[in-house]
């Protein structure tokens, strides 16, 4: 049996480079920095150094930090890409009244694609087929989150497959709002700092979770996009967690065309064969020009009481899958008992204690510390956007005296 060799990716290109930076938004305006006119140009060096060109609306805007960390984390994801170098500038006046006047018209003219905040850092978690705890990953991970005191959003995408109702023990009907055609999220508050989780799912659209839903590519596609444009998420909403469906079909696409600046977090188990399943998830999003930010390993090994670790589902999994795709593997998620009956009781186990937890909550604090850290909006210039549109009312004001 001969061993199968895998073919080199084709090594990006200029256009690669400026397609995968629509994914970084900037905070303060809600546009991508191509769109801004923010990302002024890229060149490959024969080394496999990206040069990208950025320009700031002022040299000391204090959210350049987050803008250098996604683009280096963005454009470093494309396939034969050695370094990122960024090259810093400053727009000049003409250019940056361009970029107000351009979010300007994308804010009252041209509504955003969904409701989701610009500042929200989104996190969509995949697998490349079922069974391998998915959804367990992301309801934990976003309680983890929560725990730590971040206000986080965990959309069910899993259409046809919902389980997170169940899992975060949160139940009933989604309301709407009062004269508006929004949907309100279920809530649950999260530990003692503050921290919630504002879910919504198809579960709780149906009359019970034993129902079957029998649609189709474009119904799936739909319900996703009311999640998304319908749902009044919280203008507050640190994080977004997405429990993808799994498999790269209508779904998968449909959120990656909606939601450019999502990361893909892989969740496989330690079977080799599930390694080489998920690898398909992870040529999608880059296909798709989002991100990979990591691996997660499920059912990884058991810890029995005396200290001794049984592999019951084999072993090297998760790290064959992030050598593969060039990420880090973030977490081995222990199996354990505690895990499946917290998502039968609606008891996440990362609000618990023992070893499971414990991977859950440092997989947490990496998310925070280092791989998708939260936007600081802290001392940014939030009133460019209205000091520009005041300039304008007072000129629109001007020419009417002036005219009278």
């Amino acid at each position: 049996m001969t061993e199968e060799t895998a073919t080199p990716p084709t090594p990006a290109t200029v256009e690669d480079v400026m397609a995968v930076l629509r994914g970084v938004i900037d905070p303060e305006l809600g546009s991508d920095i191509v769109d801004l006119g923010m990302a002024k140009g890229a060149v490959i060096e024969p080394d496999g150094t990206a040069v990208v060109t950025i320009a700031l609306t002022t040299a000391g805007c204090p959210l350049r930090a987050q803008i250098q960390n996604d683009v280096r984390a963005r454009v470093a994801s494309l396939p034969g890409i050695a370094a990122v170098r960024i090259s810093w500038t400053e727009m000049t006046q003409e250019e940056k009244a361009a970029a107000m006047a351009r979010a300007r018209w994308n804010v009252r003219e041209d509504a955003p694609a969904t409701a989701v905040p610009p500042t929200t850092r989104v996190i969509c978690v995949a697998s490349g087929k079922g069974g391998v705890g998915k959804s367990s990953v992301t309801v934990n991970l976003a309680a983890a989150l929560a725990e730590q005191g971040f206000r986080v959003g965990l959309l069910d995408a899993d259409i046809w497959g919902f389980s997170v109702p169940r899992m975060v023990g949160v139940e009933g009907r989604l309301q709407g709002v009062h004269g508006e055609k929004k949907i309100v999220p279920h809530r649950r508050d999260v530990g003692s700092k503050g921290g919630r989780l504002d879910v919504v799912s198809m579960g709780f659209l149906v009359e019970n979770e034993d129902d079957a839903l029998m649609w189709r590519g474009l119904m799936l596609n739909r319900a996703v996009q009311h999640f998304l444009e319908d749902v009044r998420w919280a203008d507050d909403l640190q994080y977004l967690l997405i429990d993808m469906p799994p498999g790269t079909g209508d779904v998968q696409m449909g959120l990656a065309r909606m939601l450019p600046q999502a990361e893909l977090l892989i969740v496989t188990t330690p079977a080799l064969a599930a390694q080489k399943v998920a690898a398909r998830a992870a040529t999608m999003a880059r296909k798709s020009y989002l991100r990979v930010c990591g691996v997660v390993e499920n059912m990884s090994a058991f810890v029995a009481p005396d200290g001794t670790r049984h592999e019951v589902f084999g072993s090297g999994g998760g790290e064959a899958l992030a050598s593969d795709i060039g990420v880090e593997l973030l977490a081995r998620i222990p199996l354990e008992a505690a895990v499946s009956t917290g998502s039968d009781t609606g008891s996440p186990v990362a609000l618990g204690v023992g070893p499971a937890a414990e991977v859950f909550r440092a997989l947490a604090s990496r998310i925070v510390d280092e791989i998708v850290p939260p936007v600081d909006m802290s001392g940014c210039s939030a009133r460019l956007l209205a000091a520009f549109d005041d300039a304008l009312d007072r000129a629109d004001a001007a020419a009417t005296t002036n005219a009278s």
